[in-house]
C-alpha cells in the first residue's frame, strides 16, 4: 500500500544516491566531486520525471500515468487517484444533473432557468410547447425578447415576486407566471396554463348568474300574488287565477331544480357505474307512453326500436338522455307535425335519433343548444316551461358514455338529434325486424 510523500522518505532517497560518492571515495577520494556528480545524477533522474509527467498531463491521452519509483511512484499515484475521484465527481454530477432535468421535464409547469438581468440558460420541454421557445437556440436569449409582453416587463424588472402575473397571450390562453430568485442572481420561472380554471370561474359565474335570473322570475310573480291575496277584498275569480300562476309558478321552480339536481349528478358520477345492462326496449316502451300522454294526439309519434338491442351503461343517465330528446321534440314543434324515434343497431354502434318536420333551427343556434340556459326562442320557452338545461343534461350524459349528441337541422324543414353508442357498449349485436309503435 502506497502512502504520501514525507521528509524522511526525501532523505533517505538522497542518502541512497550519495551512497555510491561515500564508498568509491574510500578508494579513490575526491568525496566532494563524487558527491557533486551524485547529485547531479540526481537531479537529472528528477528531471526525466518531470518530463514523463508533463508528457502524461499534455500529450498522453491514457488513463493510467506513467510508472515511477522511488519519491515519483506515490506522486504518479497520488495523480491518478485525484483524477479517479474528479472523474467520479464529474459522473456523479451529471448523473444528478440528468435527474434534475428529467424531474423538470415531468414537472407539470413551464420551468425557465435564467440569470437576474433575464438571460436564459436553461428551460424544459414544455416551456417550449407553451412559450414558443426553441432549445438550444434560445440559449442565452433574454426572456424579455421572447415574451413581449409590457405587464411581464414591468413584472421582471421591478423584481416584485410574492404574488404571481397571468398574462393574456394572443392565441387566448391566460398564462399564469411565479418567479423565485435562487443561489446569487440567479432565477426560477414557472409558467403554468390556467385558461381551464378561467374558463370554469366564467362557467360558474354565468351559471350562478343565470340560476339568478331564472329563479327571480317565478319569486316575484309569487311575491306579487302573494301581496294580492292578503288583500281581503280580492274578488274569488282573481282568486282562482292567481293561486293557479302560483302552482304553474312553483312547478316551473321545481322542475328547474329537479333538473340542475340530474345535471349535477351526471356530473359527479364516478365511471364505474356504467357498466350495468341497460334495458334500452324496455326503457323507450316506457317512453313511449309517457310521449303520447304529453303530445296529447298534437303530433304524430312514431317509435322504430330493435328490441334485442342492449347496452352497457347507465339506466338514469340514458333514460334522460332519450326522454329530453323526445319531450323537446313534443313541446317545441307545431300541432301535427310528424316526430320518429329510432333505436337501431349500424355499422358505428347502437344508434339513437328524434326527427321530426318541424319548423327546425337556424344555424347560428345550433351550435350553442348544448350550453346551460340556452334558448333558440326564449319567450316560448317561458310558455312551455322550458328552462334550457334539457341539453346540456344530454351532453353530459353521452360523454359518460364515450358518445356525443349530433345535431342537424335546417329552418322549415326539421331536425334531427341522435348519438351513437360505440360497439363496445353493445351487448347483443342480433339484428332482429323491428316493431313499430305509432301513436
Amino acid at each position: 500500500m502506497l502512502e504520501r510523500l514525507s521528509w524522511s522518505k526525501i532523505v533517505l532517497e538522497l542518502l541512497l544516491f550519495c551512497l555510491p560518492a561515500l564508498f568509491l571515495s574510500i578508494f579513490i577520494g575526491h568525496l566532494t566531486l563524487l558527491l557533486l556528480i551524485s547529485v547531479l545524477f540526481a537531479l537529472l533522474w528528477h528531471f526525466y520525471n518531470l518530463l514523463k509527467l508533463s508528457h502524461w498531463l499534455w500529450l498522453d491521452r491514457s488513463i493510467m500515468p506513467p510508472s515511477g519509483s522511488g519519491s515519483w511512484e506515490p506522486l504518479f499515484y497520488g495523480l491518478y487517484q485525484m483524477q479517479h475521484r474528479n472523474r467520479q465527481r464529474r459522473r456523479e454530477l451529471t448523473s444528478l444533473i440528468k435527474r434534475f432535468r428529467s424531474g423538470a421535464e415531468s414537472l407539470p409547469d413551464a420551468v425557465v432557468l435564467s440569470s437576474e438581468n433575464g438571460q436564459i440558460f436553461w428551460c424544459n420541454k414544455l416551456a417550449q410547447q407553451m412559450l414558443g421557445f426553441r432549445w438550444p437556440e434560445d440559449n442565452g436569449q433574454n426572456i424579455l425578447n421572447l415574451i413581449r409582453y409590457p405587464q411581464f416587463a414591468d413584472f421582471i424588472k421591478r423584481k416584485e415576486f410574492n404574488e404571481p402575473l397571468t398574462l393574456h397571450f394572443n392565441n387566448g390562453n391566460h398564462i399564469e407566471f411565479r418567479v423565485m430568485p435562487y443561489d446569487e442572481g440567479n432565477m426560477l420561472i414557472s409558467a403554468r396554463d390556467v385558461s381551464q380554471v378561467r374558463q370554469l370561474e366564467n362557467v360558474r359565474h354565468n351559471f350562478f348568474a343565470n340560476v339568478s335570473h331564472e329563479l327571480k322570475t317565478p319569486l316575484t310573480v309569487l311575491q306579487g300574488y302573494l301581496e294580492m291575496l292578503s288583500d281581503s277584498e280580492t274578488q274569488p275569480e282573481i282568486r282562482h287565477k292567481a293561486l293557479i300562476s302560483m302552482k304553474n309558478q312553483t312547478e316551473r321552480m321545481s322542475s328547474l331544480v329537479n333538473q340542475l339536481l340530474q345535471l349535477s349528478r351526471i356530473e359527479a358520477a364516478p365511471r364505474y357505474i356504467l357498466n350495468e345492462t341497460v334495458n334500452v326496449p324496455a326503457q323507450l316502451k316506457i317512453l313511449s307512453r309517457e310521449a303520447l300522454i304529453l303530445s296529447d294526439s298534437r303530433q304524430q309519434i312514431y317509435f322504430d326500436i330493435d328490441p334485442h338491442l342492449y347496452v352497457l351503461g347507465n339506466t338514469e343517465q340514458l333514460y334522460s338522455a332519450m326522454s329530453n330528446l323526445v319531450y323537446n321534440a313534443i313541446n317545441h314543434t307545431p300541432a301535427g307535425t310528424k316526430i320518429k324515434v329510432s333505436w337501431q343497431l349500424t355499422a358505428r354502434g347502437a344508434r339513437f335519433s328524434v326527427r321530426d318536420n318541424g319548423q327546425g333551427i337556424t344555424a347560428e343556434h345550433l351550435a350553442h343548444l348544448t350550453e346551460r340556459f340556452y334558448r333558440v326562442d326564449p319567450s316560448r320557452s317561458s310558455q312551455t316551461g322550458g328552462s334550457g338545461l334539457g341539453l346540456a343534461i344530454v351532453k353530459h350524459a353521452l360523454n359518460h358514455h364515450e358518445s356525443q349528441l349530433n345535431i342537424e337541422s335546417q329552418a322549415g324543414k326539421g331536425s334531427e338529434f341522435s348519438f351513437v353508442l360505440p360497439m363496445g357498449r353493445v351487448v347483443r349485436e342480433i339484428s332482429v325486424k323491428s316493431r313499430e309503435i305509432t301513436g
